[in-house]
C-alpha cells in the first residue's frame, strides 16, 4: 500500500504552537508573518501612520497576552485580524483623536491609480473609512461592523454608501 504524505503544517501554524508554550523566537515568526497585514489594516482604519505603528505594536502585545485564548477552532490570521480589528477600533474610541487634515495624508505617494485609492480612502471621514475598510476590503458584514462600532448594521449600511459616493467623486 502506498504511503500517504504526511500533511504539512505551514510554518507560521507550527510557531504559533511554539509561540503557545513561551517560545520568544516563534512569536518572532508569528509577528514577521503578519505584521504588514495588521499594519496596513491599522494605517488604512486610522489614515495616521504614527498612530498605524502604535496600534500595529499594540496588537502584537495584546496577541502574546491572549496566545492561551486561541483554540485554533479558525486559522491564527483570522483570530489575529479580529483582535486587530477590536483592538483598533477600542483605542480609536478610547482616545477620540482629532482626524488629521487631509495635506497631512502627503504619505501616500500619488503614483499609481492603487495609491490614489489609498489616499482617496484615507480622505474619507472617519466612520465612513472605518466602515468601508472593514466592508469592502476586509469583507465583514453590516451586523459585525456594527457590532464592532456600537452601532447599528443600517448605520454600518448608510455610512458605506457615504464612502462609496465620497470615493466616487474624488476618483472621477
Amino acid at each position: 500500500m502506498p504511503r500517504q504524505k504526511a500533511k504539512s503544517i505551514p510554518v507560521t501554524d507550527l510557531a504559533v504552537q511554539r509561540a503557545r508554550r513561551g517560545d520568544l523566537q516563534a512569536f518572532r515568526e508569528v509577528y514577521t508573518a503578519h505584521v504588514g497585514r495588521i499594519h496596513a489594516l491599522s494605517l488604512r482604519m486610522t489614515a495616521n501612520p504614527s498612530l498605524a505603528e502604535d496600534l500595529t505594536q499594540d496588537v502584537f502585545v495584546k496577541a502574546w497576552r491572549k496566545l492561551g485564548s486561541f483554540r485554533g477552532d479558525a486559522a491564527f490570521s483570522t483570530w489575529l485580524h479580529r483582535l486587530a480589528v477590536n483592538t483598533i477600533l477600542d483605542a480609536l474610541k478610547r482616545e477620540r483623536r482629532v482626524e488629521l487634515p487631509p495635506s497631512s495624508r502627503a504619505w501616500i505617494p500619488a503614483t499609481t491609480p492603487a495609491f490614489e485609492l489609498e489616499r482617496a480612502i484615507a480622505g474619507l471621514p472617519a466612520k465612513a473609512r472605518r466602515v468601508f475598510v472593514l466592508h469592502d476590503i476586509e469583507g465583514y458584514t453590516h451586523e459585525e461592523i456594527g457590532k464592532f462600532m456600537g452601532t447599528t448594521a443600517g448605520t454600518a449600511r448608510g455610512q458605506l454608501h457615504r464612502a462609496r459616493q465620497l470615493l466616487r467623486e474624488v476618483l472621477s
